[in-house]
């Protein structure tokens, strides 16, 4: 068979290109005669950078900023001369994962960090900017980066607002005196909650970076106000596009401060990786991430590549590190298994690309018996 072997990061463990390494490992040791076609995926989130700069010619560049908790740090990006692009990954300058465990709260952080790469994409020259923003740990609708680029916030008393949580007293936003960031920008975004509601960042992603239910009122009425004065100023509603609500309405904050374009991180990966012409060619798919769960078919990089697999009539594996919702899930894969399956989560944790090849052994043990 020719198996195309594509997926996305095992958060915290193996990046999207160790974990294809690892699968094509596995699978080779039980069936040696098929031909293995690598092909790493991202969504937008962590690891969109190397996977997307993988399929260019971009080269590896760092800016010195902060983080989302204010900490200096070297943010590696990378840099295409020849088309003038510039690739960012807000995991690398915002990200959760950059951060110590329960020490900070959403409220004291902020996306201010990210101004600065932009910054430096603009005085290389960038004809276009393309930033993967999944990952954060920020819930501040991009404020800290319009700060950063030059935006300013105000309340009724003409009193400049410096913190996100100050929002709900906005009545007038100044924009900066020059513009200081690319002109072109699209940004890679994971999901397609919009900013607010039910279904909106604070809710729905809030918990994981530490906000409370009982903080969630407070914080939506800071970005309910900050949608609201920008629409009324704009004349553009930016917060109910698919997409305004990524990464902690980071999404929201580029389209509205940067001009920026929202768009699928796993359609752009999809499109300038060619995965639409390995498909094709594919008699098998096996892709995985670290949690195969209701997110993963929720406009995740995994679960739209299954989707993509079921068009075309191609049978789709996932291997994951762990799963849940394995009724919905086995809906749009042939099969899908985890490490958790074989270990416990400490182990498959401490040494994910080991067990990785395990199960892609033992998957490819199944299909030599179907």
């Amino acid at each position: 068979m020719r198996v195309l072997i594509a997926p996305d990061k095992f958060k915290g463990t193996l990046t999207a290109h160790a974990a294809a390494n690892a699968l094509a490992r596995g699978w080779k040791r039980v069936r040696p005669r098929d031909e293995l076609v690598l092909l790493p995926i991202s969504d937008g989130g962590d690891g969109f950078g190397a996977v997307l700069a993988g399929f260019t010619e971009a080269k590896p560049v760092r800016t010195i900023t902060v983080d989302a908790a204010g900490r200096r740090c070297a943010a590696r990006w990378w840099w295409e001369s020849a088309s003038r692009t510039a690739i960012i990954e807000s995991a690398r300058v915002i990200g959760l994962a950059m951060l110590p465990t329960g020490r900070f709260h959403p409220f004291e952080m902020d996306t201010r960090g990210l101004a600065a790469v932009l910054r430096a994409a603009a005085r290389r020259g960038a004809r276009e900017c393309i930033i993967g923003i999944g990952g954060s740990a920020t819930n501040d609708g991009g404020f800290g980066l319009a700060c950063g680029l030059g935006w300013r916030f105000f309340n009724c008393d003409g009193v400049s607002i410096e913190q996100w949580t100050k929002l709900n007293e906005l009545v007038r936003v100044g924009p900066p005196q020059e513009c200081c960031w690319p002109g072109r920008i699209t940004v890679a975004v994971d999901v397609r909650n919009r900013l607010l509601g039910p279904q909106g960042c604070t809710r729905v992603y809030g918990p994981q970076k530490g906000i409370q239910s009982n903080q969630f009122a407070r914080a939506d009425a800071c970005l309910r106000q900050l949608a609201r004065v920008m629409c009324a100023q704009s004349g553009r509603d930016f917060s109910g596009e698919p997409g305004a609500g990524a990464a902690g309405g980071l999404g929201f904050g580029l389209a509205a401060f940067a001009g920026a374009k929202l768009e699928s991180g796993f359609e752009l990966v999809a499109r300038t990786a060619g995965l639409a012409s390995e498909l094709r060619r594919a008699d098998l798919v096996i892709t995985g991430e670290g949690s195969l769960d209701r997110s993963t078919l929720m406009g995740k990089g995994v679960g739209e590549l299954a989707a993509r697999c079921a068009a075309l009539g191609k049978p789709c594996v996932a291997l994951g590190g762990r799963r849940s919702n394995q009724r919905a899930l086995a809906g749009r894969f042939l099969f899908a298994k985890a490490l958790t399956d074989l270990t416990s989560p400490e182990q498959a944790l401490a040494d994910a690309g080991s067990w990785l090849e395990v199960l892609a052994g033992k998957a490819a043990r199944e299909m030599a018996l179907a």
